[in-house]
Parts: structure tokens; C-alpha cells; sequence
């Protein structure tokens, strides 16, 4: 706060209605600022929405099997050796199975360094283990190498990827972590065994290792290869994998996998079958509520989502209600604030370029099958419903007990064209409306995170860096501008000071007193 002169003036009053008149175009920029603020912080709000339609409904939840299957795979006598779950395309014929033996992976096992020894534990400790010898540097330095299936675990200039400093933990992570290699490493802490396993199950799976001395010194550091005896007496390294054998029906059938399907219905085997219980009868039955659901559900979150856009890009704009300033609110109440920002935000999306874009490919792709929608009972509502969907569920109830598998033709895509379903061409509309808003407001177009960061180097991003540039340097110009205005006063202030001064002294020299 100032002191106003000896004049009398309110110059802070003179000042601040100057000031007023040139923060004008400020007040104008901070507005603008504002607003796309708001719309960027919107389009956050539909990137979420998008993002969970997409990805969370018409992948995860309508676009696997199990959301549009009407069989149901029911599983009597020795339940404890499969496991039974029906597809869509179950062909209804009853089985019988007897696991003779189940598939297993080939594996490499070492004989152990014993328990004490946690994932943790550098190799260079392990060696040192059970010893008095303190490891050196040069221990740690030493280089283990590991040779699986053709691929040496080596950098670009042949340095092995193992010495003395790596733990047991980045040892098995680097394995796992090379597809090539097609192997799983694990260590067991109680017996200190690294075992090497096939990813791939049954006799097609391999552990082939390297065949030179200095291959596999890995290895050595876990005590070396445990061998194994195979049935004719002979003793590998490897221990073979083995197919599963099952009879079906009184079928002898080899599987590399204990998963597989038959019949449209996917079989896991648990266990060997017993003698005491030998079979495991599976039954499909019938179940329609489930798609039935399912698609109730998947066209009320279509319905949702596509009335949420239309009500953005339709909803009235105020032209007159601009963001408030810091001084405008100052003089209303809080009540007033809000219902005022209100209307400031409302029509921020009013023919949004790409709100509108994907109503109309959205309504495009529905069009584009409402024919064979119509036949299973799915529906558009009036024009002024703006493509909203309808289900006459008698029809639909008919259509999933007389064809299950068009419903899923329809939806999902068929087999053979599994990309060509409407769930599919959705998603990929809503995809790239998420590619156009990431590139307008810098969201992330996999986060549902309404509080995620956005990308600097966005459209608005950009926009928002040049807004912040050009208030910075308004707000310099006008404190500049204040101080010269109160200079300017203060010079006056002076002036009118020392006129007076020398009006006293003309007055008293005259013989003039002022009564």
C-alpha cells in the first residue's frame, strides 16, 4: 500500500483505474488460458472414457470367448484329472476321458549347493560359500559362461553376461528374459538347485546345452549336472519332456500340451486318472443368459458412451460467460462463481472435429450391419435418439438359442475373419480418436488416469507454453507501467510541493499571511 501525497489525491485509487483500462488484454490471455485449460482437462475426461471402453468392454470384457458362449461344460466321475470349459463353437458330443500320462517339460536340473543360499546371493558367495575365503575382486570379476539351445548368453563383443557380482535373482531374469533361448530358469532356496525347463511341453520341448568344457561353467557354480536315468539305464543330462496320453472315447490320443481342445471344448488334465475312478465324463449343456447378459450389457455401455458425446458436442454454448477474473470474483458469491463457471465451460466441445468424427463412425459401423443386427433383435431408435441401440429380447433370446454362433460371427468376428467383428471395428474407431486427442492435448491413450501428465509438446501444450510467455511478458510491461504511473504522481506530488513552498514565501514577503 502507498501513502497518497500531500495534494490530498488518492493516488493508489488513480493508479488502479489507470492500471485497469491496460490489463484489459491481459485479463483477455489469462480467459483464453483458461478456456483451454478446461478443454484440455475435458478431453482428459473423454481419453479415460475412451480408454476404458475400449480396452476394458469391447476387448476385455465383450471380446473374449466366454462373454458370448451359451455352452457350459459340466464335468462328472473323477473331476479331480480334468478340467473341462466349453466354447462358443462346443459341438455338444458327451466324452469320456481316461489321463493316462501327463505331458511334462524337458528340464536340466543341478545337483544343489543346499539350503542357506537365497536369490540374493552373488555367484562369487556362492563359490566362496562354506568356505573361509573372502571374496575378492577378482572373483567377482571371473566370467561363468551358459550355453541353452543354441544361444550363448554373451554381449555384442562375446563377454559372457555372468561374472562373480551377479546375483543368483538377475541370473534367472536374464535367462527368462531372452525368448531365443526357449527355456525358464528357476532356483529352489531349500535344495539350491537351478533348474532349466523348456517353455515348450511334450516331446517337442529341448534343454539342449552347450557341448564344449568351457560352455556351461554356470552350471559348475550350482554344483554341476544332476543326471538322469532313462529306462533303458542310459544317464543324460537332459531330462526328456514327455506327451500327454489320453483316451477319449475309447480313442488313444498324444497331446504335447495337457491343454488342448476337442470337440469345442478346452480340456486341462490334472492329474493321472486312477484305477479306483478312471474317467471323467464331460457333459455340454446349454446356457443362453450368459450372451444374453452380455449383450444387454455391452449395448447399455454403447448406448452411455455415445450419449455422453452427443450431449458434448450438442450442449449450448454461453458466449457472454467468459472465465472469471481474480477481481470479478472478489465481488460474488460462491453460489454465483460456480453457476457462472458453469456456463463458462458449457459448450467447450459444441461440434468438436473429433468428438463428431467418432459419433459418426461409430453410428457408421452400426449401419453398416444393421441388417444382420436386426435379425438377432438389435435395433437403432428413432432419428432423434441420435443411433441410441434397442433390443427386442424375445428376438434376441430366439436368436442365441437357435444360432449361438452367429451372435458370435456378428459380434466378435468368424473364425475365419476373427478381425472383422463389430466389437473389433469399434475398438479400432475409438482407437484412432484416441491417436487424435493424444495428439491434440498430449494424453496418454492407455491410462484411464485422470490425473496422469500431459505431453508438453502437444497442439495445446504448445499453445499453453506461448500463453504463459505472452502473460509473463504482459505482466512485466504493466508493473513497468505502474511504477512509471507512480513515479509520474510522485514528480507531480513534488512539483505541487514545492509551489506551495514558494507561494508561502512570496505571500510573506509581501506581508501577506494566510488566516
Amino acid at each position: 500500500m502507498r501513502i497518497n501525497g500531500f495534494s490530498g489525491m488518492d493516488i493508489d485509487s488513480m493508479v488502479k483505474s489507470l492500471m485497469t483500462a491496460k490489463k484489459a488484454p491481459l485479463d483477455k490471455l489469462n480467459q483464453q488460458k483458461q478456456l483451454l485449460q478446461w478443454t484440455r482437462d475435458s478431453y482428459r475426461e473423454f481419453n479415460s472414457k475412451l480408454v476404458d471402453f475400449r480396452t476394458s468392454k469391447l476387448i476385455d470384457k465383450y471380446g473374449v470367448s466366454s462373454a458370448l458362449n451359451v455352452h457350459k461344460a459340466v464335468v462328472t466321475g473323477n473331476t479331480d484329472a480334468v478340467k473341462a470349459e466349453a466354447f462358443a463353437n462346443a459341438t455338444g458330443i458327451d466324452m469320456e476321458v481316461k489321463v493316462n500320462q501327463l505331458a511334462t517339460k524337458a528340464s536340466v536340473e543341478t545337483n544343489g549347493v543346499g539350503q542357506g543360499v537365497t536369490t540374493k546371493t552373488t555367484l562369487a558367495e556362492l563359490v566362496a560359500s562354506g568356505s573361509s575365503t573372502t571374496v575378492t575382486e577378482a572373483d567377482k570379476a571371473k566370467e561363468y559362461n551358459f550355453t541353452v539351445n543354441g544361444v550363448k548368453f554373451t554381449d555384442k563383443e562375446g563377454k559372457s553376461l555372468f561374472n562373480g557380482a551377479t546375483s543368483i535373482a538377475t541370473v534367472i531374469s536374464t535367462i527368462n528374459g531372452n525368448s531365443k533361448a526357449n527355456v525358464i530358469a528357476s532356483f529352489d532356496e531349500i535344495t539350491g538347485k537351478l533348474i532349466i525347463s523348456s517353455k515348450t511341453s511334450g516331446q517337442e520341448g529341448k534343454v539342449a546345452l552347450g557341448t564344449g568344457s568351457e560352455e556351461n561353467t554356470l552350471l559348475d557354480v550350482f554344483k554341476g549336472i544332476k543326471q538322469v536315468e532313462l529306462n533303458d539305464g542310459t544317464l543324460v543330462n537332459t531330462k526328456p519332456g514327455v506327451n500327454a496320453v489320453v483316451e477319449i472315447n475309447g480313442t488313444l490320443m498324444e497331446k504335447s500340451s495337457n491343454i488342448f481342445t476337442v470337440n469345442g471344448v478346452q480340456l486341462t488334465l490334472l492329474n493321472k486318472s486312477t484305477v479306483d475312478n478312471p474317467v471323467s465324463k464331460i457333459k455340454t449343456q446349454v446356457d443362453s443368459q450368459n450372451a444374453l447378459d452380455s449383450i444387454k450389457s455391452l449395448v447399455e455401455d454403447y448406448n452411455n458412451l455415445l450419449g455422453f458425446l452427443n450431449s458434448k458436442v450438442s450442449e449450448e454454448k454461453y458466449r457472454d460467460f467468459l472465465p472469471l477474473t481474480d477481481e470479478q470474483k472478489v465481488e460474488m458469491k460462491e453460489d454465483d462463481i460456480t453457476k457462472w463457471t458453469e456456463k463458462a465451460k458449457s459448450g467447450l466441445f459444441k461440434n468438436d472435429d473429433i468428438l463428431s468424427s467418432l459419433i459418426t463412425e461409430m453410428r457408421s459401423t452400426i449401419t453398416s450391419q444393421l441388417g444382420p443386427l436386426s435379425s438377432i433383435g438389435i435395433t437403432t431408435g428413432k432419428y432423434y435418439e441420435n443411433g441410441k441401440l434397442k433390443i427386442d429380447e424375445k428376438k434376441l433370446k430366439e436368436a442365441i438359442a437357435d444360432n449361438p454362433q452367429k451372435i458370435v460371427d456378428i459380434l466378435q468376428g468368424p473364425l475365419s475373419a476373427p478381425n472383422e467383428g463389430i466389437l473389433d471395428k469399434l475398438a479400432d474407431k475409438v482407437n484412432a480418436a484416441l491417436d487424435k486427442i493424444s495428439l491434440k492435448a498430449g494424453t496418454d491413450k492407455f491410462s484411464t488416469d485422470l490425473n496422469s501428465i500431459y505431453k508438453e509438446e502437444s497442439v495445446m501444450g504448445k499453445r499453453l507454453k506461448n500463453y504463459n510467455k505472452q502473460i509473463k511478458e504482459m505482466q512485466t510491461r504493466l508493473t513497468s507501467a505502474e511504477e512509471r504511473y507512480y513515479k509520474q504522481f510522485t514528480a507531480m506530488e513534488t512539483a505541487m510541493s514545492k509551489y506551495q513552498s514558494q507561494s508561502s514565501s512570496l505571500l510573506s514577503s509581501l506581508g501577506m499571511t494566510s488566516q
